[in-house]
Protein backbone atom coordinates (compact mmCIF):
# COMPACT_ATOMS: atom_id res chain seq x y z
CA UNK A 1 0.00 0.00 0.00
CA UNK A 2 2.79 2.50 1.29
CA UNK A 3 4.79 1.45 -2.50
CA UNK A 4 1.67 2.37 -4.58
CA UNK A 5 1.03 5.49 -2.31
CA UNK A 6 4.82 6.37 -3.47
CA UNK A 7 4.05 5.86 -6.78
CA UNK A 8 1.27 8.24 -7.38
CA UNK A 9 3.55 10.85 -5.46
CA UNK A 10 5.98 10.68 -7.85
CA UNK A 11 3.37 10.59 -10.60
CA UNK A 12 1.72 13.45 -9.36
CA UNK A 13 5.26 15.41 -8.42
CA UNK A 14 6.14 14.59 -12.28
CA UNK A 15 3.05 15.95 -13.62
CA UNK A 16 3.22 19.28 -12.09
CA UNK A 17 7.36 19.18 -12.52
CA UNK A 18 5.92 19.00 -16.57
CA UNK A 19 2.96 21.31 -16.22
CA UNK A 20 5.51 24.20 -14.22
CA UNK A 21 7.90 23.62 -16.78
CA UNK A 22 5.59 24.01 -19.73
CA UNK A 23 3.95 27.09 -18.13
CA UNK A 24 7.74 28.21 -17.91
CA UNK A 25 8.16 28.09 -21.81
CA UNK A 26 4.61 29.87 -22.44
CA UNK A 27 5.66 32.79 -20.12
CA UNK A 28 9.11 32.53 -22.22
CA UNK A 29 7.90 32.78 -25.76
CA UNK A 30 4.44 33.71 -24.85
CA UNK A 31 5.07 37.30 -24.81
CA UNK A 32 6.36 37.47 -28.67
CA UNK A 33 3.06 35.30 -29.75
CA UNK A 34 0.68 38.50 -30.27
CA UNK A 35 3.34 40.42 -32.87
CA UNK A 36 3.85 37.68 -35.13
CA UNK A 37 0.09 38.60 -36.37
CA UNK A 38 1.02 42.14 -36.49
CA UNK A 39 4.30 41.34 -38.30
CA UNK A 40 2.59 39.31 -41.03
CA UNK A 41 -0.28 42.50 -41.76
CA UNK A 42 3.04 45.01 -41.69
CA UNK A 43 4.54 42.77 -44.79
CA UNK A 44 0.92 42.12 -46.21
CA UNK A 45 -0.48 45.60 -46.83
CA UNK A 46 3.05 46.77 -46.69
CA UNK A 47 1.77 50.13 -44.08
CA UNK A 48 2.62 50.44 -40.64
CA UNK A 49 0.35 53.42 -39.90
CA UNK A 50 -2.35 51.17 -37.81
CA UNK A 51 0.57 49.98 -35.58
CA UNK A 52 2.15 52.28 -32.85
CA UNK A 53 6.10 51.42 -32.67
CA UNK A 54 5.83 53.36 -29.17
CA UNK A 55 4.69 50.09 -27.89
CA UNK A 56 8.11 48.51 -29.31
CA UNK A 57 9.80 51.82 -27.17
CA UNK A 58 7.50 51.18 -24.14
CA UNK A 59 8.25 47.66 -24.01
CA UNK A 60 12.10 47.70 -24.87
CA UNK A 61 12.42 50.45 -21.83
CA UNK A 62 10.55 47.87 -19.73
CA UNK A 63 12.45 44.82 -20.39
CA UNK A 64 16.07 46.79 -20.64
CA UNK A 65 15.10 48.09 -16.76
CA UNK A 66 13.27 44.48 -15.51
CA UNK A 67 16.82 43.06 -16.53
CA UNK A 68 18.58 45.33 -14.28
CA UNK A 69 16.15 44.58 -12.18
CA UNK A 70 17.05 41.06 -11.85
CA UNK A 71 20.51 41.75 -10.88
CA UNK A 72 19.59 43.73 -7.71
CA UNK A 73 16.56 41.12 -7.03
CA UNK A 74 16.86 37.87 -8.79
CA UNK A 75 13.60 36.64 -9.39
CA UNK A 76 12.48 34.28 -11.54
CA UNK A 77 15.00 33.40 -14.33
CA UNK A 78 11.26 32.60 -16.66
CA UNK A 79 11.17 35.87 -16.24
CA UNK A 80 14.39 37.40 -16.83
CA UNK A 81 14.60 34.63 -20.18
CA UNK A 82 11.24 36.39 -21.00
CA UNK A 83 12.30 40.01 -21.27
CA UNK A 84 15.44 38.90 -23.67
CA UNK A 85 12.96 37.46 -25.78
CA UNK A 86 11.11 39.97 -26.14
CA UNK A 87 13.84 43.05 -27.08
CA UNK A 88 14.79 40.87 -29.79
CA UNK A 89 11.21 40.41 -30.47
CA UNK A 90 10.77 44.12 -30.57
CA UNK A 91 14.03 45.24 -32.34
CA UNK A 92 12.44 42.50 -34.77
CA UNK A 93 9.29 44.67 -35.27
CA UNK A 94 10.95 47.97 -35.64
CA UNK A 95 13.43 46.78 -38.06
CA UNK A 96 10.29 45.83 -40.27
CA UNK A 97 8.54 49.24 -39.74
CA UNK A 98 11.68 50.75 -40.59
CA UNK A 99 12.08 49.32 -43.95
CA UNK A 100 8.34 49.38 -44.48
CA UNK A 101 8.47 53.59 -44.10
CA UNK A 102 11.69 53.43 -46.06
CA UNK A 103 10.34 51.80 -48.99
CA UNK A 104 7.34 54.41 -48.47
CA UNK A 105 8.87 57.87 -47.71
CA UNK A 106 8.46 60.11 -50.24
CA UNK A 107 10.20 62.99 -48.32
CA UNK A 108 13.89 63.13 -48.54
CA UNK A 109 14.44 64.71 -44.90
CA UNK A 110 15.78 62.18 -42.39
CA UNK A 111 15.82 62.78 -38.56
CA UNK A 112 18.08 60.63 -36.33
CA UNK A 113 18.96 60.15 -32.94
CA UNK A 114 22.48 62.11 -32.46
CA UNK A 115 20.32 65.22 -33.58
CA UNK A 116 18.40 65.45 -30.42
CA UNK A 117 15.46 67.06 -31.86
CA UNK A 118 12.44 66.10 -29.13
CA UNK A 119 10.24 66.68 -31.80
CA UNK A 120 11.38 63.48 -33.66
CA UNK A 121 11.71 61.45 -30.69
CA UNK A 122 10.76 57.96 -31.97
CA UNK A 123 10.50 59.09 -35.62
CA UNK A 124 13.55 58.53 -36.35
CA UNK A 125 14.64 57.40 -40.32
CA UNK A 126 16.77 54.23 -39.68
CA UNK A 127 17.12 51.03 -37.11
CA UNK A 128 20.59 51.93 -36.49
CA UNK A 129 18.84 54.98 -34.69
CA UNK A 130 16.46 52.80 -32.37
CA UNK A 131 19.81 50.71 -31.77
CA UNK A 132 21.86 53.49 -30.90
CA UNK A 133 18.72 54.89 -28.55
CA UNK A 134 18.74 51.60 -27.06
CA UNK A 135 22.66 51.14 -26.15
CA UNK A 136 22.27 54.52 -24.35
CA UNK A 137 19.31 53.72 -22.24
CA UNK A 138 21.22 50.63 -21.43
CA UNK A 139 24.50 52.12 -20.60
CA UNK A 140 22.72 54.47 -18.85
CA UNK A 141 21.03 52.09 -16.73
CA UNK A 142 24.29 50.20 -16.30
CA UNK A 143 26.23 53.35 -14.59
CA UNK A 144 22.97 54.03 -12.17
CA UNK A 145 22.74 50.45 -11.57
CA UNK A 146 26.58 50.00 -10.46
CA UNK A 147 26.88 53.17 -8.77
CA UNK A 148 23.48 52.30 -6.81
CA UNK A 149 22.78 48.43 -6.41
CA UNK A 150 23.13 48.63 -2.71
CA UNK A 151 20.14 51.06 -2.16
CA UNK A 152 16.98 48.95 -1.92
CA UNK A 153 14.88 52.01 -2.66
CA UNK A 154 16.91 52.12 -5.90
CA UNK A 155 16.55 48.51 -6.73
CA UNK A 156 12.37 48.41 -5.70
CA UNK A 157 12.31 51.48 -8.11
CA UNK A 158 13.84 50.02 -10.96
CA UNK A 159 11.27 46.99 -10.65
CA UNK A 160 8.46 49.58 -10.07
CA UNK A 161 9.56 51.37 -13.68
CA UNK A 162 9.84 48.35 -15.07
CA UNK A 163 6.37 47.09 -14.66
CA UNK A 164 4.85 51.50 -14.71
CA UNK A 165 6.39 51.14 -18.49
CA UNK A 166 4.91 47.49 -19.61
CA UNK A 167 1.75 47.88 -17.86
CA UNK A 168 1.09 51.27 -20.71
CA UNK A 169 2.16 49.12 -23.12
CA UNK A 170 -1.36 49.56 -24.84
CA UNK A 171 -1.53 53.16 -24.53
CA UNK A 172 -0.26 54.28 -27.33
CA UNK A 173 -1.48 51.82 -29.98
CA UNK A 174 -5.01 52.62 -27.77
CA UNK A 175 -3.93 56.45 -28.58
CA UNK A 176 -2.90 55.39 -32.11
CA UNK A 177 -6.20 54.51 -33.02
CA UNK A 178 -8.55 57.14 -31.49
CA UNK A 179 -5.86 59.38 -33.78
CA UNK A 180 -6.75 57.44 -37.01
CA UNK A 181 -10.50 57.05 -35.49
CA UNK A 182 -10.02 53.18 -36.62
CA UNK A 183 -8.15 50.34 -35.86
CA UNK A 184 -7.17 49.60 -40.20
CA UNK A 185 -3.71 48.08 -39.85
CA UNK A 186 -3.83 47.01 -36.38
CA UNK A 187 -4.34 42.90 -35.96
CA UNK A 188 -7.31 42.19 -33.66
CA UNK A 189 -5.88 38.71 -33.08
CA UNK A 190 -2.65 40.75 -31.48
CA UNK A 191 -4.73 42.31 -28.99
CA UNK A 192 -6.54 39.40 -28.52
CA UNK A 193 -3.31 37.84 -27.96
CA UNK A 194 -2.64 40.41 -25.53
CA UNK A 195 -5.61 39.84 -23.46
CA UNK A 196 -5.31 36.09 -23.30
CA UNK A 197 -0.98 36.23 -22.15
CA UNK A 198 -2.14 39.20 -19.74
CA UNK A 199 -5.03 36.62 -18.30
CA UNK A 200 -2.05 34.03 -18.16
CA UNK A 201 0.83 35.70 -16.87
CA UNK A 202 -1.17 37.63 -14.12
CA UNK A 203 -2.51 34.38 -12.98
CA UNK A 204 1.18 33.05 -12.91
CA UNK A 205 2.49 36.08 -10.63
CA UNK A 206 -0.17 35.32 -8.15
CA UNK A 207 0.56 31.62 -7.92
CA UNK A 208 4.25 31.73 -8.04
CA UNK A 209 4.28 34.81 -5.50
CA UNK A 210 6.05 36.87 -7.64
CA UNK A 211 6.81 40.56 -6.75
CA UNK A 212 3.63 42.52 -6.35
CA UNK A 213 4.70 44.94 -8.84
CA UNK A 214 3.90 41.77 -11.74
CA UNK A 215 0.77 41.10 -11.20
CA UNK A 216 -0.12 44.66 -10.74
CA UNK A 217 1.31 45.48 -14.02
CA UNK A 218 -0.74 42.19 -15.09
CA UNK A 219 -4.00 43.43 -13.62
CA UNK A 220 -3.71 46.88 -15.84
CA UNK A 221 -2.75 45.46 -19.05
CA UNK A 222 -5.73 43.76 -18.78
CA UNK A 223 -7.98 46.65 -18.74
CA UNK A 224 -6.17 48.39 -21.52
CA UNK A 225 -6.83 45.10 -23.63
CA UNK A 226 -10.09 45.23 -23.03
CA UNK A 227 -10.14 49.25 -23.75
CA UNK A 228 -8.57 48.43 -27.39
CA UNK A 229 -11.09 45.73 -28.30
CA UNK A 230 -14.09 48.31 -27.37
CA UNK A 231 -12.37 50.44 -29.74
CA UNK A 232 -12.61 47.49 -32.52
CA UNK A 233 -16.23 47.58 -31.87
CA UNK A 234 -16.84 51.23 -31.63
CA UNK A 235 -15.11 52.22 -34.63
CA UNK A 236 -17.26 49.69 -36.43
CA UNK A 237 -15.04 47.81 -38.80
CA UNK A 238 -15.59 44.10 -40.17
CA UNK A 239 -14.12 42.11 -37.34
CA UNK A 240 -14.29 38.47 -39.81
CA UNK A 241 -11.99 40.87 -42.34
CA UNK A 242 -9.54 41.66 -39.56
CA UNK A 243 -8.84 38.49 -38.34
CA UNK A 244 -8.75 36.71 -41.75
Amino acid sequence: MDIEVGIQEEDMEGSWTLLSWLASCVMVFGGALPYVPQYQEIQRSSNTEGFSTRVCLLLLMANILRIFFWIGKQFELTLLLQSVVMIITMLAMLHLCCNIQQANRISTNQHHFTDLDLRYFWSWSAFEDYLLFCFAFTVLCAFLTLLLLDSVLFVEGLGSLAVLFEAMLGVPQLLQNFHNHSTRGMSVKMVLLWTAGDIFKTTYFVMNHSPSQFWVCGAVQILIDIAILLQVLFYGQDIRVKLG
